[in-house]
């Protein structure tokens, strides 16, 4: 009997560290389609390092969540955020990356067929949204068609 105590306080120890992080972490991210102003003030905030890799067409923001999930978020010259991915143990917040396409998303995942088992790709007007992997494992990119800018193609954005 006290064993069973000790694995229940242990899981709803793991399961209150899981959602701070959550609380805590989440808004560190820029959403997409939107601005990216708040990116290093949050990063600074919630004491979540930010990369920032500038090019020609567009500049790269990177994190490390403390879930050791890696989120890229790629920037247009007009600092808009057009596309984002993620790569790492679990997925990240979605409806806080997503932003107003969280709804379309979640719509068309209950609809859509996945095309493998582990493998989801979903279009809905202008968002695409790819994500796949397996248990500890998870990759995955959203972008607006219409906000890529001119010379980038969807491959760029890994």
């Amino acid at each position: 009997m006290l064993n069973f105590f000790n694995c229940a306080n242990r899981a709803l120890l793991r399961g209150m560290v899981f959602l701070s992080t959550l609380l805590f972490c989440s808004s560190a991210f820029a959403v997409l389609g939107q601005d990216v102003s708040s990116v290093q003030s949050d990063g600074v905030r919630m004491k979540v390092a930010v990369s920032v890799s500038p090019g020609q067409s567009y500049s790269v923001h990177e994190m490390h969540a403390s879930t050791g999930t890696r989120i890229r978020e790629f920037v247009s010259p007009a600092g808009q955020v057009f596309a984002i991915s993620w790569q790492g143990p679990s997925i990240p917040d979605l409806r806080q990356l997503l932003g107003q396409y969280f709804d379309q998303y979640m719509q068309a995942a209950q609809t859509t067929p996945r095309v493998q088992r582990r493998v989801v790709h979903i279009e809905t007007g202008d968002m695409v949204f790819e994500s796949g992997g397996h248990m500890r494992f998870i990759v995955g990119r959203a972008y607006l068609r219409d906000k890529l800018p001119n010379g980038v193609s969807a491959d760029a954005i890994r």
